[in-house]
């Protein structure tokens, strides 16, 4: 997607906000009154990327990308990141992308914020200490910053020790489902629209082909299978079932938050939230009546932007 641009005075104070993850780098460059004056994205970033070599290599690429998209509508004078798979705003990996993206865009490590993607979400939801943030796409967490400007959070464990209601967690559990029911009546696929769905976004109904996805797949193509369980939930009882199910998986981390720090306002956000209405049907039923909950579309880079006019 190209940039958005608006008309930028040359002297304009400007921010950088980045909402980062594995598949693409959502950025915006915000004025000191809180304007958007440009946005865009380009390919993803990861924290995990600075474990290798060729990762910290793809990262160098990828800084000089957004230097070149957003150099183009104004200099920056201060950064703020919310970058998937980093972990704390101290720490030395933090630092580490610090010095990355410092040589690529000119600015100093002392005018940057690089921290959790959870963090410029949840301050798009709520200001600290007034909401807990659900959060729902290839995986699952619940978001909560506390008063003392603490990250809280339950769930977010990965697709291995968690995720449940996640768009990873639909995807296999429906393919678990399937291949446990072949166990029992091998053929039955054919008289189940999930099934013959699923296979048909894999390829076909062998193994083989169900194991090559799975095990040899990444877990953003994994999750988008889960598309193809929404769509045969209109006429397949076994996929509506799942995606009640999912949203209950993911009023149980909610409900974590509520029990660890008292009864606050939800906001649910998130692409997995947006495949069928009954995963909210089923997030809304598991959830305490006196609790308001909130779908709400989230734009974390437009808050990034915002808070990094401020440093």
């Amino acid at each position: 997607m190209p940039a958005v641009p608006l008309d930028t005075p040359s002297n304009a104070r400007l921010g950088l906000g980045l909402d980062a993850g594995g598949t693409q780098t959502r950025w915006a460059l915000a004025d000191g009154a809180g304007r958007c004056m440009a946005e865009g994205h380009v390919a993803g970033l990861s924290g995990l990327q600075l474990a290798s070599v060729e990762g910290r290599v793809a990262l160098a690429q990828t800084a000089h990308q957004l230097a070149f998209a957003t150099l183009a509508h104004g200099r920056p004078s201060g950064l703020y990141a919310g970058i998937t798979g980093l972990g704390e705003a101290d720490g030395p990996a933090a630092a580490q992308l610090k010095d990355i993206l410092s040589q690529a865009l000119g600015l100093k490590p002392a005018a940057m914020v690089c921290g959790s993607d959870m963090d410029i979400a949840y301050r798009s939801a709520f200001e600290p200490g007034q909401g807990y943030l659900l959060y729902a796409g290839t995986g699952a967490i619940a978001a909560f910053i506390d008063a003392q400007g603490r990250m809280q959070r339950a769930g977010g464990r990965g697709a291995l020790l968690g995720d449940e209601g996640s768009g990873f967690w639909i995807a296999r559990e429906a393919l678990a489902g399937i291949w446990r029911r072949e166990d029992e009546a091998p053929g039955s696929w054919q008289d189940s629209v999930l099934a013959c769905a699923l296979f048909e976004a894999i390829g076909g109904s062998e193994w083989a082909l169900t194991r090559q996805f799975i095990y040899g797949g990444e877990r953003g193509t994994i999750g988008r299978l889960a598309l193809a369980v929404a769509g045969a939930a209109q006429t397949d009882e076994d996929a509506r079932a799942l995606l009640r199910r999912a949203g209950g998986e993911l009023a149980r981390l909610a409900l974590a938050m509520l029990r660890r720090y008292g009864p606050r306002p939800v906001v649910a956000a998130g692409r997995a939230l947006q495949l069928h209405p009954l995963i909210i049907e089923g997030l809304r039923a598991a959830l305490p009546e006196s609790i308001a909950l909130r779908v709400q579309d989230l734009q974390p880079h437009h808050t990034a932007a915002r808070l990094a006019a401020r440093l």
